[in-house]
């Protein structure tokens, strides 16, 4: 009997992150279309359904029922599996993220290394689109993506570390578990004010050490780079290369590599979220009898505060593409190898002084 239940939940899990998946790529499109006509003082799409909301929905449908044109003298192999494993590179890292305290479809003690291992996938995929296409504008933009998503998983990866040093675990539900009034070590804001029955924003990691804060910012500035959003888009530039690698793709596969995108910028805003912004954890402190952080805790709750914190995140990365040119090849290299990684090496050195010296 149990054995039918887990087989139940286990298939049911991944058909329910899927349609979140997707409804979330429809929202964010429509959003993006909007906020980029605001920020461009023009109105957006407004024909189809009320003030255009049912203008994405129709542009799926129709994406869905174009013709699949296989290229002559593609390798149809790579040019077919190349769609599908990016996305189930970017999928299988939400099998990690706690949406609510005990609610999440994988707890592991590996949690984090696990999804910076898929996710490094993602960029074996975005060479076999490249190759397989047989385009020269592909290549190029598959090469420039590459080159752009393993020099700042540097940057990531040092943010990371940084963040584990002073969490001292690479399991996500404890790490979002430490941040707030169920904490099971003393939580102390800046390092030396105890807060524990306070809770709110000031159990968040970027108070606990504030040093945190400049960490989240490499990790949401390399992030934008993984995720190819402007101004890190050179990968696709429309302008001098069509549309990077995934010019060739139409129908359900262009689908896939635009799900995907979608899906890779709420991951990694879910993703800071857990690790620097208090997770499910309210940002309500309780202050005095007024016990805001006890009133909205819970399962409901945590699904609630972590939608909404990564949906912000979401939100900001949208209205940086369309606020901000594009860098140019050598500034994206200058910013990641210059700036990025010496300052994120600096925040390790500061995480291992803070975590010996001040959380004690």
């Amino acid at each position: 009997m149990y054995d039918l239940i887990d087989t139940i939940i286990h298939i049911i899990v991944p058909i329910a992150l899927f349609i979140f998946i997707a409804t979330f790529a429809l929202f964010a499109v429509y959003a993006e279309r909007k906020i980029a006509g605001f920020v461009q003082d023009r109105l957006g799409p407004m024909e189809t359904g009320r003030y255009g909301a049912l203008q994405t929905i129709a542009d799926i449908l129709k994406l869905l029922q174009k013709e699949h044109i296989n290229p002559t003298n593609t390798d149809s192999i790579l040019f077919k599996a190349a769609p599908i494993l990016i996305f189930v590179a970017v999928f299988t890292g939400f099998a990690m993220m706690p949406w609510a305290q005990d609610f999440l479809p994988a707890n592991t003690h590996s949690g984090l290394f696990f999804i910076m291992a898929v996710i490094s996938i993602d960029a074996i995929g975005i060479l076999m689109a490249g190759w397989g296409s047989n385009n020269k504008y592909s290549l190029l933009g598959s090469m420039r993506a590459i080159a752009q998503m393993v020099s700042y998983e540097i940057p990531v990866g040092l943010s990371l570390i940084a963040a584990v040093m002073i969490s001292q675990t690479l399991n996500l539900n404890e790490i979002a578990l430490m941040q707030g009034i169920h904490a099971t070590e003393t939580i102390k804001f800046l390092g030396f004010w105890e807060v524990n029955q306070v809770g709110g924003i000031f159990a968040w990691h970027i108070f606990q050490a504030p040093h945190l804060l400049v960490v989240y910012l490499i990790f949401f500035i390399a992030s934008l780079a993984e995720c190819n959003r402007a101004p890190f888009d050179i990968p696709e530039a429309e302008s001098e290369l069509v549309g990077g690698y995934n010019t060739e793709y139409g129908g359900i596969h262009f689908a896939f590599l635009f799900l995907s995108e979608y899906a890779m910028m709420f991951l990694v805003s879910m993703l800071g979220v857990v690790l620097f912004l208090g997770a499910w954890n309210t940002p309500l402190p309780n202050i005095g009898a007024l016990r805001l952080a006890d009133w909205t805790t819970g399962l409901a709750w945590g699904i609630f505060w972590t939608l909404a914190k990564s949906m912000t995140i979401v939100a900001i990365q949208i209205w940086i593409r369309w606020t901000l040119p594009r860098f140019r090849a050598d500034q994206l290299m200058n910013l990641c190898w210059k700036v990025l990684t010496p300052i994120a090496f600096l925040c390790i050195a500061i995480s291992a002084i803070w975590r010996i010296f001040v959380m004690v």
